[in-house]
């Protein structure tokens, strides 16, 4: 079986070329140019260079590396936004300038020894996380600093896990998986009314929350499906540690599991745009792919009188990017009706910074939990 060789970094430090094996979670290709720096390089000749595509290796103090990266953001984030004629507008520049500054931060590499292990000084134990990562266990790799903060990020989070009242538990969302940071959405699905069903499918769980909430609500088999490898690992670690795993069942599919239920729940990406980096599929839906093959699918998949539960923003609406009659006519061509809707306002940081670029689209957003049924 042939392997797609890893790609690999090359660099000259003290007269002599090195290589490592270069890790980048959204496939980014290794920078062409690189110069081996430390304490004493400051942020203005760091951010300089990487503006003209020079990557930084770091061999200084950890702390100093981040406070370093920390000073290149501050200088990035100088210049505002220009106004725009529409807020569609405003988005499409807004995520441009925010890939500019992921490329950019991501110039500050760090170089990694065989067994996930940093020499540098004051560095952090990242064994565990890297592994937890999918990062190469016995060789050396070279990663971006800004990468390197997210899997350690990544990993407390998994560690720690997060508070779910509707659970009255904690989900542990593994690397690269979406993590259920807002209460919003969790606490509309856990506060509607349950049909009376034997089975409902969750397409597209993620970490399993959504499917969780509906085992411990009573519905006696949960079928939670993705694509995903990480995201199947993951809900089946949940369910299992939530003691649900007679109740849940985590199955690999694209969308729909065989067979109907009577009650099938559905949280696609709210933003139909393409994600420019893996961590974003869960937000972003390309010509919303998953939300079409969710309605286009429902109606074969529903045992008679039974529901399909979309939860989704408005955030798109809001941003220009997908009217409300859309959504309306893609419902109505799968054969579906609109049997009710909860809503919920907004509740995440970024609805209450007026700092934001679309403060204003985030702020006026509302999370709708839109109950289907398929038409007579």
């Amino acid at each position: 079986m042939l392997t797609t060789p890893l790609p690999t970094l090359e660099w000259t430090e003290r007269g002599e070329p090195r290589s490592a094996i270069w890790r980048s979670e959204n496939g980014a290709a290794p920078p062409r140019r690189v110069l081996v720096g430390d304490d004493r390089v400051r942020a203005d000749d760091a951010h300089s260079q990487a503006a003209e595509g020079t990557a930084l290796l770091w061999r200084g103090d950890f702390h100093n590396a981040r406070n370093l990266l920390t000073a290149m953001a501050r200088r990035v984030d100088r210049k505002p936004l220009p106004a725009m004629d529409t807020v569609a507008q405003t988005f499409h520049r807004h995520r441009q300038r925010q890939a500019q500054r992921a490329r950019l931060l991501g110039m500050v590499l760090i170089p990694v020894e065989a067994g996930c292990e940093l020499s540098l000084r004051r560095a952090p134990e990242i064994r565990e996380a890297c592994l937890a990562a999918g990062c190469p266990a016995d060789e050396p790799f070279v990663l971006s600093l800004r990468e390197l903060l997210g899997i350690i990020g990544a990993h407390e989070w998994r560690r720690n896990g997060i508070e779910i009242p509707a659970l009255g538990a904690r989900i542990h969302p593994h690397y690269g998986v979406f993590a259920p940071q807002r209460a919003d959405y969790v606490e509309l699905l856990a506060a509607e009314p349950l049909p009376e069903t034997a089975t409902a499918f969750d397409v597209g769980t993620g970490t399993g929350v959504l499917a969780s909430i509906l085992a411990r609500r009573g519905v006696p088999r949960v079928v939670a499906t993705d694509l995903d490898d990480r995201a199947l690992a993951c809900a089946s670690e949940n369910v299992h540690a939530l003691g649900l795993a007679d109740r849940v069942e985590v199955a690999a599919a694209d969308l729909y599991p065989e067979g109907r239920a009577g009650l099938v729940v559905c949280n696609p990406p709210w933003v139909p745009a393409k994600p420019s980096a893996a961590l974003q599929r869960a937000v972003y839906d390309p010509g919303s792919r998953m939300l079409r093959g969710f309605l286009d699918g429902l109606a074969a998949h529903l045992e008679p009188g039974g529901q399909g539960w979309l939860v989704l923003s408005d955030l798109a609406e809001l941003l220009e990017l997908r009217s409300q009659d859309e959504l309306m006519s893609a419902i109505d061509a799968a054969g579906l009706a609109v049997a009710g809707r909860s809503d919920a306002p907004p509740r995440h940081p970024r609805a209450a910074d007026p700092t934001d670029p679309l403060h204003e689209a985030r702020s006026a957003e509302t999370v709708s939990l839109w109950r289907l049924v398929a038409r007579d």
